[in-house]
């Protein structure tokens, strides 16, 4: 009787698997490329980004054209109003990057995402990048609003040698706002509470904040750095204020690092939580 024996050599019956986890350059730019796309589709489709550029236009125009007709107590220049609005469309850069993130957890889309692309860095990259690019749209579009309704309601141009530079840190203010809540909401993973979290600190906290703590310290809170990267003291900062107060590039410094560090920390918490 023939008895048959089974192969000796593994590799004459196992497929060479070790080609499947070689990356290369090439790759990942390719992975990448097709993240940014996945992801700016993803952004431009959803109601909530549509919602958020129209409240940006519509609100920009609105209160610039009010301010610049109904108060009449000092003279006012479509230089000067035009960036009124900007520190209300940084929080809806801000929100706009929430919902880049929380809407997938909220709609359970997370896990299928980060099953198609193991590789969580470039989901990061990617998101990261889009948050970014809206911010910077979102950005334009309420500056537009702004300098619109000014001249809607027939001011004077002002003063303009210093608006291009305004309008430059302007627009890194929302863009990094919009990273910024990016990445809240990759820490947080929860819209509702990160979007209610900005509102309240921004809009509250950091006021009470600025009431009680020292002008030396005050001005290290991030959206405090994130307003004055237009000058924005509305008029009311004392000339102690003004004397400790940090300078466009150090504002920038501060807002940015608190974008770094949300960012930083919920990439961290990306990778060890689960995917749902």
């Amino acid at each position: 009787m023939t008895t048959s024996h089974a192969p000796t050599n593994p590799s004459a019956t196992t497929p060479d698997l070790r080609h499947l986890d070689t990356r290369t350059p090439r790759g990942d730019a390719r992975a990448v490329a097709a993240a940014l796309k996945s992801e700016w589709i993803k952004a431009v489709t959803v109601r909530s980004t549509g919602t958020v550029l129209v409240l940006a236009l519509g609100g920009g125009l609105a209160v610039s054209w009010a301010v610049s007709t109904f108060v009449t107590d000092r003279v006012q220049y479509v230089a000067d109003v035009g960036f009124l609005w900007t520190g209300v469309t940084a929080m809806l850069a801000a929100i706009a990057g929430v919902l880049l993130f929380g809407s997938e957890v909220q709609h359970g889309t997370l896990a299928s995402t980060l099953a198609a692309r193991p590789a969580r860095w470039i989901i990061v990259l990617a998101k990261t990048l889009v948050a970014a690019t809206v911010g910077l749209v979102l950005g334009a579009v309420g500056l537009a609003a702004g300098f619109g309704g000014a001249v809607i309601a027939g001011l004077d141009a002002g003063d303009t040698s210093s608006v291009a530079t305004t309008i430059g840190w302007a627009l890194l203010y929302t863009t990094l706002s919009a990273v910024l809540g990016l990445g809240i909401s990759m820490v947080v993973r929860n819209s509702t509470a990160a979007i209610g979290g900005l509102l309240v600190w921004g809009f509250v906290v950091e006021n009470l904040f600025r009431l009680f703590l020292a002008d030396e310290i005050a001005r290290f809170l991030p959206f405090v750095a994130g307003n004055h990267l237009l000058n924005d003291d509305s008029g009311f900062a004392s000339a102690e204020t003004l004397a400790v107060a940090l300078t466009r590039p150090e504002n920038a410094l501060v807002f940015g690092g608190y974008t770094l560090v949300a960012l930083a920390v919920g990439t961290v918490l990306l990778y060890r939580r689960d995917t749902n």
